[in-house]
């Protein structure tokens, strides 16, 4: 019974890795298009910012909802609402009446529907995949997501290039259809029996919190990871693109190298992940696995002065990156009862990605207004961290990285120290 609910799994990634697809490259398409009737780099990051915040706010208040209600149900009316939010930019494209604002709208309620989809779709995994599978459905999910991050970029130049944003917006609607009659006609999601609950959403708020009141090194996990996130969107979200730009004279092709090493990196660790055996020591290697990615990824990251050592940073950067989520889901789902995890995942999302619009934010205006100004000013200490990321123009985005990389890695080798966390290595 189990082996057939991991090939419904199975069946299930697959189709919506193709609405993946579809979706990461009506995003990218946005962006050629948003930059190109703005040319503010700060437009772009509002379109992240708008989708992040309603996400983050409303996950605090869904996961009684969820663990209520059937998950096939909440994925399926949760991704038709996103598809009539792409409906809606193509039909505003196709009557010349499309501005950026209403990407920004729409964005906010993609954030909405994520909010409902994400968790009820985490909770689904765990009631059809076995929990000594869970590690290695994890690296299957990075993998599927790196050869997206890989390819979706390339593919959406190419049919903007020759149909524009409509034709993507088409295809990103075929996908959706695609993926929603599989969820539909050929997966089944058992439903975990449900217990007496409450009516009001805070209720659910409170009992999420009250779970991570007893299980303290859950809750210590998320609140680190939330540092890790901040720490890594103050630069890679917003940064990486214009400090390789501004240090490669604007060579396009060197972006496109390091990017695609992103992705690369990425598959490799995840398929590392899905077929290696479960990791003896889960919470240590969450954050040993971070450590190693600010500490080659970063700082090499900063000193690197071409493309290959910017390449080998990328690398170096998101190889790591499987291994976290594979350790830190095995935890969730060994330590969370099924009949709790829409209140846990709910609040876990909330706590661990409440820095990334901060992140996002921030991460520009540093750049732009600090880093980049004192690096030019002739200040002694500017002098100094010449020495270890040279004075070509986007050497303070590079200083950037730099200190990321010393913070990044100093939570991550503390966290492992920490008393509460290491109780959770030995989970049977």
């Amino acid at each position: 019974m189990e082996e057939k609910s991991f090939k419904k799994y199975i069946i299930l990634w697959l189709s919506q890795s193709v609405s993946g697809l579809g979706s990461s490259m009506t995003g990218f398409a946005l962006v050629l298009w948003a930059y190109g009737q703005s040319h503010s780099a700060m437009s772009v990051s509002l379109m992240s910012f708008c989708n992040y915040v309603p996400y983050i706010i409303l996950s605090l208040f869904v996961g009684e909802f969820i663990d209520r209600h059937k998950k096939k149900t909440i994925m399926l009316v949760s991704d038709s609402i996103a598809a009539v939010g792409s409906l809606a930019v193509l039909a505003f494209l196709l009557a010349g009446n499309l501005a950026v604002w209403h990407i920004y709208a729409i964005n906010v309620v993609i954030g909405i529907t994520n909010a409902f989809q994400q968790p009820a779709s985490a909770v689904a995994t765990g009631l059809l995949v076995p929990k000594e599978k869970i590690s290695n459905v994890s690296g299957m999910n990075s993998f599927s997501n790196n050869l997206i991050v890989v390819f979706s970029p390339m593919l959406a130049a190419f049919l903007f290039a020759a149909g524009g944003l409509s034709l993507i917006l088409v295809i990103d609607l075929a996908s959706f259809v695609f993926a929603f009659c599989v969820l539909l006609f050929f997966i089944t999601i058992p439903e975990q029996r449900r217990e007496e609950t409450h009516s009001s959403p805070f209720a659910g708020i409170a009992e999420g919190f009250d779970f991570l009141k007893k299980e303290k090194g859950i809750l210590y996990i998320m609140l680190t990871m939330a540092l890790i996130n901040f720490f890594s969107r103050l630069t890679y979200e917003n940064i990486l693109s214009p400090m390789i730009l501004a240090r490669s004279s604007g060579d396009s092709i060197a972006l496109g190298t390091v990017n695609a090493c992103m992705g690369i990196g990425g598959i490799v660790g995840g398929i590392i992940v899905s077929v290696k055996k479960e990791s003896s020591h889960k919470a240590v290697s969450i954050y040993v696995s971070a450590a190693l990615s600010f500490l080659f990824g970063d700082l090499m990251m900063a000193v690197g002065k071409n493309v290959f050592w910017w390449s080998v940073a990328a690398v170096a950067a998101s190889l790591p990156i499987p291994f976290i989520m594979a350790n830190q889901d095995t935890i969730l789902y060994r330590k969370i009862p099924e009949t709790m995890q829409g209140r846990v995942f709910a609040v876990r999302n909330a706590i661990q990605y409440s820095t990334i619009p901060v992140g996002i934010i921030l991460g520009g205006y540093l750049a732009d207004y600090v880093f980049e100004p004192f690096m030019s000013s002739g200040n002694r200490l500017a002098e100094m961290l010449e020495t270890i990321v040279g004075s070509s123009a986007g050497n303070g985005m590079a200083a950037m990285f730099l200190c990321t990389g010393i913070c990044g890695f100093t939570v991550s080798i503390a966290s492992c120290f920490n008393r509460e966390i290491k109780k959770l290595n030995h989970l049977i």
